[in-house]
């Protein structure tokens, strides 16, 4: 029986553990056939509760698991637990301790339920329960108020609780429940004002609510597989774009509110009145204030692949899969990083969504290259650390092994001169790398290696003051979702910046490509910014066959709530 809580006693030391330990680390993974032997072996050692700085944690693709032990509620620093790919029975209450947390991925596992202690999760910003055999969700979950995004997909799920329902989840934006046998879509899913993705596709509806066209924010919808009663509606959640299903909710649908579904009494009928009123009052709200922003905004224009001579791609190659398995790209044009600081405030920008949003690239991981110095096609591949040659940034050309060896050095190093625990710089992502057998990268058409996430990107590539056109990447072993939203709050921000810097007009200075920092020039050139509009390009990402896999902006992408933003398609 594997992660038995008594295994401890005679059980061999785990080096992995062991290192984190002494390393006083915040990041393990523990993945794959080595990780598994152990634990069938001996079960999971329970040191790993006793590692009490952890704030991620990563136990997969061990189908020797079969539980994890109460002994988690130490662990009280966690921010992502990641649990997938193993044979996991149960998730232990003591999850509910874990006040911190805000990911849990306990997906492709034999669960039939969850405990209701995760409504106890007050930080939980996603929850990936899919592929499990699990019959309903928990109590409370309205008390996850900072929930974002929950996939309960292929699972045995008849109907969404109650608290699913809830306006108390103001954030919610992404439920996937493809996949299941859920009967029923109640009106009330109108109270989550911030839902933007819903796929119910393949279980048992036959109605669909006409409340949910009142969801203000909704830009994709699937209802595929499902036989609903309205045949022509039927007829549309299988060929129709999401606008055109909503514009017939809300129309009222066949015979435009007369029928089975249009039988409501006159209290109701009052409440969608007052409903319509409230959303046509919100309307002229959101009118007026453009009206009076219309002087502040900022114009992102979106080129179509079929709009380009040139199209970008991006190839992924299989043994991504295992590693890192989810990355969007996309070009921008128009961005002006000559004049003073602009360079190093786009490089600052960056950073903090790294710390923030990208959860210190436990999450996701931003790059950004010169477009210039790229030769297409590109490839997302997975290789072997020896066979992985980078020039990282501010470095010579070496090899992952080599590198990882050389910013464990550092960070050792670093340690012993400030006495302290923590360590910065790219020395506190090495431990992301952990227990990967295939580390993740990003190759040109010349083999030359531009990217290795989540460590660095290529020297060759790096951004100048002189950089005109970029290609931004971002990858996560966590969700698409993840990187797509990831990449809408960069080029939000870099509109953001753009426009920042032709309204001060800013001095031009000379390219300094050892610091973003501007240096004093002799006889500085003014901006010749004419617009701060910028140009974001579609890149197509695709499997080794060249079957498209995502593309980057879709009609459903940069779907900002920044009011001074426009987006021109």
């Amino acid at each position: 029986m594997a992660a038995m809580s008594g295994a401890g006693e005679t059980m061999e030391n785990w080096p992995e553990i062991e290192k984190a330990a002494s390393e006083k680390r915040r990041e393990l993974v523990l993945q794959g056939p080595n990780i598994d032997k152990k634990i069938q072996e001996g079960g999971l050692n329970p040191k790993i509760y006793s590692l009490t700085l952890l704030n991620y944690l990563e136990i997969s693709q061990c189908p020797s698991l079969l539980e994890i032990h109460q002994g988690i509620e130490n662990l009280t620093h966690l921010q992502s637990l990641i649990l997938c790919r193993n044979k996991l029975s149960t998730v232990p209450k003591a999850v509910g301790s874990l006040k911190s947390l805000k990911v849990l991925d306990v997906s492709v596992n034999e669960l039939e339920a969850l405990p209701d202690e995760l409504s106890q999760l007050g930080e939980l910003n996603t929850l990936n329960v899919s592929c499990n055999k699990i019959r309903g969700l928990p109590a409370g979950l309205s008390r996850c108020t900072k929930l974002s995004t929950i996939n309960i997909s292929k699972n045995n799920i008849t109907n969404f609780p109650e608290d699913l329902y809830s306006a108390h989840l103001e954030l919610l934006s992404t439920i996937v429940a493809s996949e299941n046998s859920i009967e029923e879509l109640r009106g009330d899913i109108s109270n989550l004002s911030a839902l933007k993705n819903l796929d119910l596709s393949n279980n048992k509806l036959t109605d669909i609510p006409f409340d949910l066209a009142d969801c203000a924010k909704l830009k994709e919808i699937n209802f595929k597989g499902n036989k609903l009663k309205d045949k022509r509606l039927e007829k549309m959640v299988n060929g129709c774009q999401t606008k055109s299903i909503l514009d017939y909710l809300r129309a009222g649908g066949r015979g435009k509110g007369k029928g089975n579904q249009h039988n409501e009494s006159e209290k109701e009928s009052s409440r969608e009145k007052d409903k319509k009123k409230r959303t046509d009052k919100r309307q002229k709200h959101k009118k007026d204030e453009d009206e009076m922003e219309e002087v502040n905004r900022m114009v992102v224009k979106v080129l179509h692949v079929s709009d380009s001579a040139t199209a970008f791609t991006v190839k992924v190659a299989s043994l991504v899969k295992d590693v890192r398995p989810y990355i969007v790209c996309c070009v921008v044009k128009g961005m002006n990083l000559k004049p003073g600081n602009a360079l190093k405030r786009f490089l600052v920008a960056q950073m903090k969504l790294h710390d923030e949003m990208c959860g210190k690239r436990t999450l996701a991981t931003i790059a950004t290259h010169d477009l210039q110095f790229l030769h297409w096609p590109l490839l997302y591949d997975a290789r072997p650390p020896t066979l992985l040659k980078i020039v990282p940034l501010s470095r010579k050309e070496t090899n992952a092994v080599d590198l990882l060896r050389q910013l464990q050095f550092e960070a050792e190093e670093q340690r012993k001169q400030k006495k302290r625990q923590n360590v910065s710089g790219l020395h506190k992502y090495l431990q992301l790398l952990d227990g990967k057998e295939n580390y993740p990268c990003v190759v040109d058409a010349q083999d030359q290696i531009i990217s290795f996430p989540p460590i660095t990107n290529s020297e060759k590539t790096k951004m100048r003051k002189s950089t005109a056109e970029l290609f931004v990447e971002v990858t996560s072993s966590t969700s698409l979702q993840i990187c797509k939203d990831v990449m809408d709050a960069l080029i939000v921000k870099m509109a953001e910046l753009n426009k920042f810097t032709f309204e001060h007009k800013e001095e031009v200075h000379s390219d300094g490509d050892s610091d973003p920092v501007a240096e004093p020039a002799a006889e500085p050139a003014p901006s010749e910014m004419t617009s701060s509009e910028l140009v974001v390009q579609q890149v197509r990402v695709v499997d080794t066959d060249g079957n498209l896999k995502v593309v980057y902006p879709s009609k459903t992408d940069l779907a900002s709530d920044a009011t001074n933003l426009t987006v021109i398609r």
